[in-house]
């Protein structure tokens, strides 16, 4: 399966229902929100599947994309789509999102994007959401958007000092995006 992307770009999709691609609405709002904050950032695509949003943010001028990906298939067709749309500007982890958020932070990584898109019916978002903050994954005046289906839920206002700055709803997908209001949580990643 394939799907089209900024620039008329064409990438592979895993097929079967185990991996979700952002729908195309979905992806052209998130980054008419951030247009102007892609084009030279460092962006990290929690949870990536076949790495779609990072495909778009390294075509429309990312400075880097770092993937996390569980599965090894949709880790291998993320990989190979980031090679052909920027070469050596991507890389994917194959790993849970809350071992490569720790493994990030002990590297001192901080983006100033994060895509945040896990299994709907998972119990991820909190965990991860919590590990961003007290890794100091998110750069101070960086946002993060986490994907979520509208059936669940609701992700919370606040989490540590990262607040929900909007709510948008696309059909049957909701994108909620943090940001920090003051000062950012220091590292106490553990």
């Amino acid at each position: 399966m394939s799907l089209r992307i900024y620039g008329n770009r064409l990438l592979r999709t895993p097929g079967g229902l185990d991996t979700r691609p952002t729908l195309g609405r979905v992806r052209t709002a998130v980054f008419g929100r951030w247009h102007g904050r892609v084009e030279g950032c460092h962006w990290l695509d929690l949870c990536a599947g076949a790495g779609t949003m990072g495909a778009e943010a390294l075509a429309r001028g990312a400075a880097e994309a770092i993937g996390i990906e569980q599965a090894a298939g949709a880790a291998r067709i993320a990989a190979a789509n980031w090679d052909k749309i920027a070469p050596g500007l991507g890389t994917i982890h194959k790993t849970d999102a809350l071992t490569g958020v720790a493994r990030l932070a002990k590297q001192g990584r901080v983006f100033d994007l994060i895509y945040f898109d896990p299994p709907y019916r998972g119990e991820l978002y909190l965990p991860v959401l919590e590990a961003v903050v007290a890794c100091g994954l998110l750069a101070d005046d960086g946002e993060l958007a986490a994907e979520h289906g509208e059936d669940l839920p609701d992700l919370p206002e606040a989490v540590g000092s990262l607040v929900r700055l909007d709510r948008r709803v696309y059909g049957g997908t909701v994108v909620s995006y943090y940001g920090f209001l003051g000062a950012a949580a220091s590292n106490s990643c553990g």
